[in-house]
């Protein structure tokens, strides 16, 4: 690695787009080590980001082509008998063909960020003789999203770049699995629809009539259950990582991440992001549901009382959940441990826009709303970081256990609602 850097320094450019070049063939270069480094240097205005981003995005597209179009030619009998000689022996080709199985040629896009996977997916591509076009469109999307990624990361980090490196290329992987994840859930559920439906109307067995009676919110309602289970999956290993004491090493890195992109200067931006979570605002608000419930609802006793128990129950398990973890937070608060802020954020303006969005005529409303209510819940877990009241992981927990509860009740309130239907209550 230091040869490498020492060229760099020399040559800057040219290393770049040879060294990534190569890495695409499969030889064994520090791609993204390399590109940190270069956002480095781009920190220290050596070079240009904007040319580094274009000049590594090349690299990477010619040397993918390359492999390619090497497979396409060679084909699989090739690779089969003496791919093993650069790492794609049968073992890693049978691998790589489960990984497009299951995630199509999506997984072109965000295999960069995979390693041992990366190298391969060209002459995988050329094997499977995926058209040239559909291997081009996401290889080179991926190509600049890898690129991006990695310069800008070097830069924000400045000289710290070797120092949370790795840990950082750690949670990008993470994040890469989680998005091949959501991405083959998208691909099958676009595929697959009807039978996905069909499967959760035969597990619901007795339940049938009630999924039947949620007319045309079934489809978001069982979206919501599903969000509701991976929630509650993800609360299980917060609350195992806390009492494990494993948060340290995320917090150290998104607080420090955030100082960088947020210099001192944005005291004045971020306090002003503290008012929609403000006590009064949020009480506000949940009079102002409780006006359209009375205005537009269609069961208004059953809304009216989901809205009290979501809002004001949320508010009881936050504080609960609080005094049960007891966290000193960063400048000295006890109990920080889940965000108050982010909790309520994702409670209160999350019932709020699954009351309009299912009642507003209008979808483009309902719709607004939601985009307003993910904004809000981001600069508010962004605002207790920057003013250090709180730890990233107490804004990740705020955030999880507000999902939790607001999906459950949701999807409470709804089956409820088809009971009364079954029943002839009116309505």
């Amino acid at each position: 690695m230091n040869f490498i850097t020492d060229l760099f320094n020399h040559y800057g450019y040219i290393v770049l787009f040879v060294a990534l070049m190569l890495e695409l063939i499969a030889f064994p270069t520090p791609g993204e080590t390399l590109m940190t480094y270069c956002g480095f240097l781009v920190f220290q205005g050596r070079l240009n980001w904007g040319i580094s981003v274009i000049v590594a995005a090349l690299g990477v597209i010619v040397g993918i082509t390359i492999s390619y179009f090497i497979s396409l030619t060679l084909g699989t009998p090739f690779f089969q008998k003496y791919g093993s000689y650069i790492h794609l022996g049968p073992d890693k080709l049978e691998k790589t063909s489960q990984w497009f199985e299951r995630y199509g040629n999506g997984l072109l896009v965000i295999a960069y960020f995979i390693p041992g996977v990366r190298h391969i997916t060209g002459y995988f591509s050329g094997i499977a003789k995926i058209p040239f076009k559909k291997f081009a469109l996401n290889a080179y999307i991926g190509a600049f999203i890898w690129a991006g990624t990695f310069i800008s990361l070097g830069k924000i980090l400045g000289s710290n770049w070797e120092k949370f490196h790795g840990e950082i290329k750690k949670y990008l992987i993470i994040g890469g699995i989680i998005l091949a994840i959501v991405l083959l859930c998208f691909y099958f559920y676009r595929k697959y629809k009807e039978l996905i439906i069909d499967f959760v109307i035969e597990s619901l067995e007795n339940g049938i009539q009630i999924f039947h009676s949620l007319g045309k919110m079934k489809v978001a309602i069982v979206g919501i259950a599903a969000i509701f289970i991976g929630l509650s999956i993800v609360l299980i290993g917060l609350v195992q990582d806390f009492l494990a004491h494993e948060f340290s090493q995320f917090d150290m890195i998104v607080t420090y991440l955030v100082s960088l992109i947020f210099p001192e200067n944005w005291s004045s931006v971020m306090g002003l992001f503290e008012f929609p979570t403000a006590p009064e605002v949020l009480l506000a608000l949940t009079l102002l549901i409780l006006t359209w419930i009375i205005l537009k609802g269609s069961n208004r006793l059953l809304e009216t009382g989901f809205l009290f128990i979501t809002v004001f129950g949320g508010a009881l398990l936050e504080e609960g959940l609080r005094l049960i973890f007891h966290r000193v937070g960063p400048s000295g608060i006890i109990a920080t441990f889940p965000s108050r802020e982010t909790l309520l954020a994702v409670v209160v303006y999350g019932f709020a826009s699954f009351m309009v969005l299912r009642h507003a005529k209008n979808r483009w409303i309902g719709t607004l709303l939601f985009i307003m209510t993910l904004g809000v819940c981001i600069v508010t877990g962004l605002t207790a970081i920057f003013f250090q009241v709180q730890y990233p992981s107490d804004t990740v927990a705020g955030y999880v256990f507000g999902g939790v509860w607001l999906s459950l009740n949701i999807v409470l309130m709804e089956v409820y609602r088809a009971l009364s239907k079954m029943q002839g209550d009116p309505i």
